[in-house]
């Protein structure tokens, strides 16, 4: 097993089992401090990586799972069947934290102005998308979020030994 490598000026690997919603042997959730829509969480790594490509192919799979899952639990929660995922890679792609984390939204009719309006506020803001500048939930309701969806990822995942 590899050891779990933080880096001390990363946001992302100050993360601990508090903050997660779910997670795997490599990877876990947390829901966005500064959600697009409501159910906005961010799959992370546990230890700092930066880039997909740093991942191996077992570290690859896992993260994959991982994003299909919470995709499940988040249509059920939200009582939808649609989802945006979104990996930004580097700065020049708006990844404001250079740690690895991929957004997974859950999308419903008439959420945005319409359905391409995820991608053009991506391309028209420049880093918004993963910026402090945007609006922010309270620690409060970040901790009350991430309970709520907890909650619902041990029943909706009950048997299912993925999970810690």
């Amino acid at each position: 097993m590899q050891e779990i490598q933080k880096k001390s000026d990363c946001p992302f690997c100050q993360k601990t089992q508090k903050d997660y919603i779910l997670e795997s042997r490599y990877f876990a959730v947390i829901y966005n401090i500064s959600p697009i829509l409501p159910g906005h969480c961010l799959i992370i790594p546990k230890s700092h990586h930066e880039s997909l490509f740093e991942l191996n192919e077992e570290q690859l799979a896992e993260f994959m799972i991982l994003s299909r899952k919470l995709a499940g639990l988040l249509n059920r929660v939200f009582d939808t069947k649609a989802f945006d995922w979104a990996i930004q890679e580097g700065e020049e792609a708006g990844q404001s934290q250079a740690h690895l984390h991929m957004h997974v939204v859950p999308r419903k009719i008439g959420d945005l102005s319409d359905p391409g309006a995820w991608y053009r506020a991506i391309q028209n803001s420049g880093d918004d998308l993963d910026t402090f500048e945007r609006f922010r939930l309270s620690e409060e309701e970040l901790a009350d979020q991430t309970q709520r969806l907890r909650k619902e990822a041990i029943r909706y995942f009950e048997d299912d030994s993925f999970f810690v």
